[in-house]
């Protein structure tokens, strides 16, 4: 699920909080940093669990509507059309999913299902609903459109699921639109009679993006005052106290993945830094940053103190 920007990201929140809270213990913060890598994982199942609950809510609304004492027709026999859709099959077989669910202890939902209630009023009265029901069959196609629709409207802008999934975890909110693009790329991939071989994935590709990122942290802390020094002369116009403190942090995890990481090229450092900028600093902290990486990146092959392995990673 995590990319090696997304793992620069943790591992960017990691120092500022870590600068924030001027805490010195290293392994402390190293775990704080793993363990808020997990909990994104968990924010993940609670994003697809809570899909998996609406079908519950929908059962009991048509339930207590069949109950009614002058029920209409259409409340006698209702359009079962949402509750019989394939995703929600897919998701209730799934053993991977479930054995997530279980494992990880995700029972928010049936705790607060107060939320889930929210989510399914707000989905009733929507207009993706209304489109969906005003047949009683469907293909998998569209039932699969119609579950990727209502996360992308209804679940993922809903303010009052924001506000609990803040106060349930603090990491999550930062964590969310990561997750979020991760649902919807675990719903694009599924496929008709998907439930037995659907595979959920892990949290890391691989052993070595795990390693990336504790050596990431790791580097870049304890060659903090070095690192800082590597950009002295390399700011004109702009004291460090002027400097936008994620800025600050972008860089020299940059410098230390030039100095560090010889199996990273230069180019991918630099062009994954400037996005970083673009989104979690400010609007000019891109350029500003690129000028900065560009002059040291080009002395330092002047100075042959790049030693990158590999073919193009200059």
């Amino acid at each position: 699920m995590l990319t090696r920007r997304h793992i620069r990201v943790k591992v960017m929140q990691s120092f500022y909080a870590f600068n924030q809270s001027q805490n010195d213990n290293l392994g402390t913060e190293e775990k704080f940093l793993l363990k808020s890598m997990e909990e994104m994982y968990d924010l993940f199942l609670v994003q697809l669990s809570l899909i998996e609950e609406l079908k519950g809510q929908a059962e009991n609304f048509l339930e207590k509507s069949q109950q009614k004492h002058l029920a209409t027709s259409e409340e006698k026999d209702p359009n079962k059309k949402f509750i019989s859709n394939a995703i929600f099959e897919i998701f209730k077989n799934n053993e991977s999913l479930q054995d997530a669910l279980e494992s990880r202890k995700i029972t928010h939902w049936k705790r607060d299902d107060d939320y889930v209630q929210i989510i399914w009023e707000a989905l009733k009265k929507s207009d993706i609903y209304k489109n969906y029901m005003e047949t009683r069959e469907s293909s998998f196609k569209e039932d699969k459109e119609f579950i990727i629709a209502v996360f992308k409207e209804i679940i993922a802008p809903n303010e009052k699921l924001y506000d609990y999934l803040e106060d349930a975890k603090l990491t999550w909110i930062d964590d969310l639109p990561i997750v979020n693009t991760a649902v919807l790329k675990f719903l694009q991939k599924l496929k008709p009679n998907s439930a037995e071989n659907m595979k959920l994935g892990n949290l890391y590709k691989n052993d070595d993006d795990k390693d990336f990122a504790k050596e990431l942290f790791r580097k870049t802390y304890l060659n903090d005052d070095v690192l800082a020094k590597e950009m002295l002369g390399k700011t004109p116009n702009w004291d460090k106290d002027r400097i936008a403190e994620i800025d600050m942090i972008l860089m020299k995890m940059a410098i230390c993945e030039f100095l560090k990481f010889p199996s990273i090229p230069v180019k991918v450092t630099i062009n994954e830094y400037l996005e970083l900028a673009k989104e979690y600093s400010t609007p000019k902290s891109s350029i500003f940053i690129n000028g900065v990486l560009d002059k040291l990146s080009k002395e330092y092959k002047e100075d042959n103190k790049l030693n990158k392995v590999g073919r193009g990673l200059m």
